[in-house]
């Protein structure tokens, strides 16, 4: 069975990669796909296409909105949404995602520490995993891509 896997959250370590590399060295069938993770381009994208604007409010409105189009395609296309909360910084986007992931009843992956176990209460309720590391990850895409495990 080929999965199709969107891979969203936290963009300042290399959790993405640590990933797919692992999936891939146990030859599972998996198509990946991510929001952009140039944080500058993320956050221009709007102004770059449609113009500059004067105030903040509606430069970042414009970014968001184009982001959203690429995000929600890929959420809409994926079998599985991986959503990883990283510790230093508040990802508002991804707690979007999950709660898209999960509207469109996706099969919704959460990746956390214990030291946001409670803020995230809500969001690791609507998930059918919640995992702390990269390797519970690639074991639960294991087991649904073949059905068995292999440490």
């Amino acid at each position: 069975m080929k999965l199709k896997v969107y891979l969203s959250g936290e963009i300042h370590t290399n959790w993405r990669d640590e990933i797919i590399n692992k999936c891939k060295s146990k030859n599972l069938e998996i198509e990946f796909s991510s929001p952009t993770t140039n944080h500058e381009l993320s956050d221009d994208v709007g102004v770059k296409i449609l113009g500059d604007e004067e105030k903040k409010f509606w430069h970042d409105n414009k970014g968001a909105k184009i982001n959203a189009i690429r995000t929600r395609n890929a959420i809409e296309k994926a079998d599985i949404v991986v959503v990883r909360f990283g510790e230093k910084y508040k990802q508002w986007n991804a707690a979007f995602d999950a709660g898209y992931a999960s509207a469109l009843n996706k099969s919704l992956i959460i990746m956390h520490g214990d030291e946001q176990q409670h803020a995230l209460k809500e969001v690791d309720a609507a998930a059918l995993a919640v995992t702390k590391n990269v390797d519970e990850i690639v074991n639960i895409l294991q087991y649904s891509v073949n059905g068995s495990l292999e440490f």
